[in-house]
């Protein structure tokens, strides 16, 4: 039997592999852990199964669901809705209604077509609980889709709120519907007056029980302040929440949901545990969404039968018609009446924790055995499907600023055809908008750059050619000729190896010194730079997924040479309008400072300087730092529009591919570091280079201190 502690890691593990891939091909994360979940369950190679490992993880489900029902209810919250209230008050009751009385009808008639012999009870408690369950949305998956795409605008607006409210509709009416089953199928002979008193119980108690928690849970949260201190007595009386309405027959969903709502729609309107549990909730959904597709087994596309084409083709009705209905009603654009039931198409989360309520429950469980396959059927096919026609809504909706989209387009690493395949046009170099760079009428020395990519050779000279007009030098393209390539057997004209480089150096104004080295690529570059006065050496990272190929070339010449060597990664499109330059500590400017310089002149640029603090400092040491920079740039810098940031960073990566969506360029200084140093200290800038879609300067310092300085 496996271990279940193997049995979580497996299921992590592998929902977040899956979770990556599906991304690739715009799908949301939640239909990767269901495709985990079936790969690693009894329809893929059994490696989980509810009899090992599964049933021993329910905990994890009843947690998940009660996550999931809190969180629905922050979304439902009143004084947000506004002007929309009306649209999203009649598509949610419209969706709502066609889609129960669509599915439940069509449930009943096949049902007391297929089984004539069973009570005719048996064919209303199935029709009454698909009906319910029909009603649930994908929460989860469009809100992936909607941080995915960045989508923005009143379509986005009408269609979260729709979904929020529409899931506390669907967890309301189940919460009704599993009460006036238990009425139904009771052994009791009981009276109609004793069943909706019964009914009033179970709805009435999940209820206070659910506002009593969000009453209790504002007031201690205006007790605690520590973040720590918010997670665990927010989590604990929802667990208590939780435990006390199953102890009692209640609805664990609906007190979840109930106590959302409450917390939110407070006064006070205290959002801090939502936002502390957002950091707890994705190990909880990722096992809860992996485990429901272990449950998935795609035999069960055959057991579902009729009733299961039925369910997922009325359903699907019920939401077009009912959202088209209730939008013509409320006087909602064209946009929503045609788009918003593509949105509503998507069933998961919600749906799969009913079903598991509906299997827990010992009164339910004749009807278990037929509404699993029926449901989870009809989620299969929604997470395939559902995505899809979801997307296609917020692109017809024209409400996708989509910044991962345009990354896309400059940057094919980031598409499927980019990972299966290496591209050679990922840089595109614009012709020089700039002013004329002339030269020096006396130049000191040289800026080398290497030759070696006709795909990067123009961006290289231009770099180089910048950096020249700084240090008041000339351009140098070295080319390295390797013994026995094609390019020394032939013995071409030297000329001709050069004329990419040659055309953009003239563009900027520059005439452009040449030079060929017979010899290996460090000890060539290293000569190069030894026998003339080189005041920096530019170099190109590889194009391709693994830029960082050339890296133990650059550190070593780096450590051979006095000068800096700019390093830099072509991606997308090259500009330098808007410059970033992350830095650790100020000393580091110093370096950075004639790259600095030499981009400022060339162009006038807008350059950012953010200093990344750590985690926990304080207001006082963000402005002291702040103040630091800002004096540094009194003193450098004049003419250019500069910005100083100061960032708390908990992850030093993170915060500058964040801020890097806003520049064009980043700048920053590399440390050379070796063996073992190197292996457990990392580099920040290698990081920024293997995983940003902008354009990077990594400059390394020469083994002598400090770098050239213009002179003049």
């Amino acid at each position: 039997m496996l271990d279940v502690t193997l049995g979580l890691a497996i299921l992590l593990t592998g929902g977040m592999f899956f979770a990556k891939i599906a991304q690739l091909f715009s799908l949301p994360s939640v239909t990767g852990f269901i495709l985990a979940g079936l790969i690693l369950g009894p329809s893929g190679f059994s490696v989980i199964t509810a009899d090992t490992v599964g049933h021993n993880l329910d905990h994890f489900i009843q947690i998940a669901l009660m996550l999931i029902a809190f969180g629905i209810g922050e979304h439902i919250e009143i004084r947000r809705l506004g002007k929309i209230a009306k649209q999203v008050g009649y598509i949610c009751f419209g969706q709502a209604a066609a889609t129960f009385f669509l599915v439940a009808l069509s449930t009943l008639v096949l049902s007391w077509a297929l089984n004539i012999g069973k009570p005719f009870v048996h064919h209303g408690v199935l029709a009454l609980l698909l009906g319910a369950v029909a009603l649930a949305n994908a929460p989860a998956a469009i809100l992936h889709m909607v941080r995915e795409l960045d989508a923005r605008g009143p379509f986005t607006s009408i269609l979260m709120a729709v979904i929020a409210l529409g899931d506390g509709l669907a967890i309301a009416t189940f919460g009704i519907v599993i009460s006036i089953t238990h009425q139904m199928v009771s052994p009791e002979d009981i009276s109609l007056y004793s069943g909706a008193l019964g009914s009033i119980y179970e709805i009435g108690g999940s209820l206070a029980i659910g506002a009593a928690t969000g009453l209790l849970t504002d007031i201690v949260l205006h007790k605690t302040h520590n973040r720590g201190e918010m997670l665990t007595t927010g989590l604990a009386l929802l667990l208590l929440c939780g435990e006390l309405t199953r102890v009692l027959a209640l609805s664990p969903l609906l007190a979840g949901m109930t106590a959302g709502f409450i917390l939110i729609n407070r006064e006070e309107r205290d959002i801090r545990l939502f936002r502390i549990l957002n950091g707890f909730e994705p190990p909880i959904y990722v096992l809860f969404f992996t485990l429901a597709g272990v449950h998935l087994d795609l035999s069960m596309l055959k057991l579902a039968g009729w009733i299961g084409a039925a369910y997922f083709t009325t359903r699907f009705c019920g939401k077009y018609l009912g959202s088209w209905m209730g939008s013509h009603l409320a006087g909602a654009s064209q946009t929503v009446k045609k788009y918003i039931a593509l949105g509503l198409f998507p069933q998961a989360g919600i749906a799969i924790g009913l079903v598991f309520v509906i299997n827990s429950d010992p009164l339910l469980v004749p009807w278990a055995e037929e509404i699993t396959p029926i449901v989870l059927a009809g989620v299969v096919l929604a997470e395939i499907f559902g995505p899809i026609f979801a997307k296609k809504a917020f692109l017809q909706a024209n409400e996708t600023t989509a910044p991962m989209n345009k990354q896309q387009s400059q940057n094919p690493e980031n598409s499927l055809p980019g990972l299966l395949f290496s591209r050679s046009d990922e840089l595109h170099l614009m012709p020089w908008a700039g002013d004329t760079l002339y030269p020096s009428a006396n130049p000191k020395g040289v800026v080398i750059f290497g030759a070696a990519n006709y795909a990067t050779v123009r961006g290289l000279a231009r770099v180089a050619t910048i950096l020249a007009h700084e240090f008041e030098a000339l351009p140098l393209s070295v080319r390295i000729i390797v013994p026995g390539s094609k390019w020394n057997m032939a013995n071409p004209n030297e000329d001709s190896l050069f004329l990419p480089e040659t055309d953009e150096v003239k563009s900027l104004g520059y005439p452009l010194l040449t030079e060929t080295i017979q010899g290996e690529p460090i000890p060539g570059l290293i000569q190069a730079v030894r026998e003339n006065s080189t005041k920096a050496l530019v170099l190109g990272y590889p194009l391709g997924r693994n830029p960082l190929t050339i890296q133990k070339i650059v550190e070593k010449v780096a450590a051979s040479v006095t000068c800096p060597v700019v390093v830099v990664r072509f991606i997308g499109t090259f500009a330098c309008d808007r410059i970033l330059v992350p830095i650790l500590s100020p000393d580091e400017l110093e370096l950075l400072l004639p790259v600095l310089d030499a981009m400022a002149t060339a162009r006038q640029p807008t350059i950012t300087l953010m200093q990344l603090l750590h985690a926990d400092c304080s207001r006082k040491e963000i402005m002291s730092a702040e103040e630091q920079l800002h004096q540094w740039l009194s003193m450098n810098l004049l003419e250019t529009t500069t910005f100083p940031l100061a960032v708390p960073a908990g992850s030093r990566l993170e915060a500058i591919l964040q801020e890097a969506r806003h520049h064009d360029l980043i700048i920053m200084k590399a440390v050379r570091r070796r063996g073992l140093n190197k292996l457990f200290l990392g580099s920040l800038a290698a990081a920024v280079v293997t995983n940003c879609h902008n354009p990077v300067f990594t400059v390394y310092p020469g083994k002598a201190s400090p770098p050239p300085k213009k002179t003049g």
